[in-house]
């Protein structure tokens, strides 16, 4: 679709200068311009000449008109209309046809990608969830918004480093040590895992904080023998040191188990105590340069001409904050990695943090700063409950894949119970299920994460995104070799299906500007409800006319193609047979 508009931008300046304006847009700008119609009555694309009326001097009634003459003979245009100060354009369907489907054919899998991103570097951090503390739905964010993002630039070209930010240092490591000397063994984190981890830490937050609906009196001085442990931890205190690495351990191979069944893999796992090294020399920087400010014995960055209150860097007692690892870690990226942006997708709760640490590097004259973009996204509820690990209150994502999963296996030994591969293919729709589902939204909106909603099988759903692809495969397979040499439209389902594949480069294009993943789940969707359109209303394989046959199997492969290509974008697993 960017290529037609680029010919009829390129004609429509040509119009404008004839009108003889003495500050015309250029070609880039009239492209901006071009509008989809709400209504395809209202034609393919409209240009509103209200917006050149001023630098054109005339009425956007005359412009229209002026400008509809000047798309005369376009061999992309199959009409264009003057109505009420807008330019109606109307693609040619046989053109449209014929230029898309060739389109797609020569470039494949990098249909709706390009080299924008060319000898450009993106790292990414994202997932990061703290060490010792299972997966939940409240990580599910981050984690797949983050993942796709990555893929979306992959796509367009650039190097990508994905980094998983491990919360493996600070007080809830002095907790969990405390809980396992007094309440745990070897052979019991042997045996449970990371589950028997959390159970520990949520044992000591009700016992230092007291938990009355349970019974339980607050004990504050577990708190103070928490943060003691933890200084020995600091300390380099061996004991302390051995427990810390296999809690790491533990955590990260139960997080490997759900990365598997998203498909993804980090290119580094440095997590907070890595930089714990890199901090003082950031903290010597802030106050040579006279920034760093004692405020009832806290050093802070002073920010209030921004607006913000402070950014505080030290504790009383000396010790290092997130404000200070942030500073740190993004100074050891931008040397390791010479990156040209750094993405961090974390909850909108952290936008203040995001925007105060931001603007200390600003002021402590590193020039990139204004590489460093946080992508923030709304909170998740399950049901209007709020999450909180340390009382217990969550949904592990391990189990919500492992319902959506059994739901799929019974649907799947109902409907088709000779299918192959059934495991691996319920595991692919189930949580393509609960991924589908939550970047349907707009990344931004807080969810509330109803169970029922997100494994519901039916309507705009990733398992009917998943079962359109399955079917365009069952399709091709039937149909061979078969292949077009000159295609031809003889129905409107046809062109109206081709016009949304066209659109494809475009929307890549807006879900990377935007950070916006939801922009391709519903791209996708739009595919998946113009393709059931098609398939049920124009005979494919049993068209009569060889030529109708062959041009309905070409647009199948083409659909069956940017599916294919769209999928990975937001952590999806192509299934050929479901």
């Amino acid at each position: 679709m960017l290529t037609m508009k680029k010919m009829i931008a390129a004609r429509l300046a040509e119009g404008i200068a004839a009108l003889g304006a003495p500050a015309a847009p250029g070609v880039e700008e009239l492209i901006a311009m071009l509008e989809y119609p709400p209504d395809e009555g209202m034609g393919d694309l409209a240009l509103p000449c209200f917006k050149l009326s001023r630098t054109l001097r005339r009425a956007p009634v005359q412009i229209a008109a002026t400008l509809c003459d000047s798309l005369q003979g376009l061999e992309c245009v199959g009409k264009a209309e003057a109505v009420n100060g807008y330019l109606n354009i109307t693609l040619s369907g046989q053109y449209l046809l014929e230029h898309v489907l060739a389109d797609i054919k020569e470039r494949g899998n990098r249909y709706g990608g390009s080299d924008e991103g060319k000898g450009k570097t993106v790292v990414l951090d994202y997932s990061s969830p703290n060490v010792a503390k299972p997966f939940h739905i409240g990580h599910l964010g981050t984690t797949v918004i983050g993942h796709s993002l990555k893929k979306l630039h992959e796509f367009v070209g650039y190097s990508c480093v994905g980094i998983n930010y491990l919360g493996d240092w600070g007080t809830q490591f002095g907790k969990l040590i405390v809980a396992y000397k007094k309440w745990g063994n070897k052979e019991m984190i042997e045996q449970g895992g990371i589950d028997k981890l959390v159970e520990l830490y949520v044992k000591i937050n009700n016992a230092i904080s007291g938990n009355e609906e349970k019974g339980i009196p607050a004990d504050p001085a577990l708190g103070d023998e928490a943060r003691a442990e933890f200084h020995k931890l600091e300390l380099g205190d061996e004991e302390n040191l051995a427990l810390w690495r296999w809690f790491i351990e533990i955590s990260l191979a139960e997080y490997e188990k759900t990365y598997r069944q998203l498909g993804i893999e980090f290119d580094s796992y440095k997590g907070e105590s890595f930089y714990t090294d890199k901090m003082p020399a950031q903290v010597q920087k802030l106050r040579d340069m006279g920034l760093l400010k004692i405020d009832d014995g806290a050093s802070i960055v002073d920010l209030e001409a921004y607006n913000m209150p402070p950014c505080l860097i030290l504790k009383r007692d000396g010790s290092t904050l997130y404000p200070t690892r942030d500073i740190a870690a993004a100074v050891y990226r931008k040397n390791e990695y010479h990156f040209d942006k750094a993405i961090y997708v974390t909850s909108n709760g952290q936008s203040l943090h995001f925007a105060q640490w931001f603007k200390v590097l600003e002021l402590m004259g590193y020039e990139w700063f204004d590489q460093l973009v946080h992508v923030p996204y709304g909170t998740v509820s399950i049901n209007g409950a709020k999450l909180a690990t340390r009382t217990g209150n969550v949904v592990l994502l391990k189990d919500l894949f492992k319902a959506a999963i059994e739901e799929v296996s019974a649907i799947m030994e109902e409907k088709n119970p000779d299918l192959e591969n059934k495991a691996e293919v319920a595991e692919a729709v189930g949580v393509g299920a609960i991924v589908f589902y939550y970047l349907s939204n707009s990344r931004i909106k807080d969810i509330n994460f109803v169970m029922e909603d997100a494994l519901n099988f039916d309507g705009n759903t990733g398992p009917y995104a998943q079962y359109t692809y399955a079917r365009t495969c069952a399709v091709l397979r039937k149909a061979g070799e078969l292949t077009c040499e000159k295609p031809v439209f003889t129905a409107p389902e046809e062109i109206s299906l081709i016009k949304v594949l066209a659109r494809f480069p475009e929307k890549v294009a807006n879900a990377i500007a935007d950070y916006e993943p939801s922009v391709i789940t519903r791209y996708i969707l739009d595919v998946a409800a113009a393709f059931n359109r098609y398939y049920h209303n124009c005979k494919i394989l049993s068209a009569e006319d060889e030529t109708v046959r062959a041009t309905r199997v070409e647009i199948t492969r083409a659909v069956n193609q940017v599916l294919g290509n769209a999928f990975p974008l937001i952590c999806m697993r192509k299934m050929e047979k479901i």
